[in-house]
């Protein structure tokens, strides 16, 4: 009876781990894809300010890459201001 109990105190601890593994790859897949979604939405702006970056420390002027992060962000206010519901999302209205 003893060894019984401790063979499933065993068992039981054993699946308190697999649980805690479990937690911690849902947690994961949850920032992955929240951070995939905060990229897609501010991509071509993070781009363009990299590009920007990148051209001030070649040495050059960094206007072009400011200009593709400028448009990008007004682009994504104009998007912001919309109003999106379950009949038009996803559809574009021009």
């Amino acid at each position: 009876m003893i060894k019984q109990l401790r063979a499933s105190l065993k068992g039981l601890k054993k699946r308190q781990l697999g649980q805690g593994m479990t937690e911690y790859i849902i947690i994961v897949a949850l920032i992955a894809i929240a951070a995939i979604g905060v990229y897609s939405f501010f991509g071509q702006t993070i781009r363009g300010q990299t590009a920007g970056m990148a051209n001030e420390m070649a040495g050059k002027q960094a206007k072009e890459g400011q200009d593709v992060a400028t448009k990008a962000a007004g682009s994504a206010v104009t998007s912001a201001q919309k109003k999106d519901n379950l009949g038009n999302y996803g559809n574009e209205q021009k």
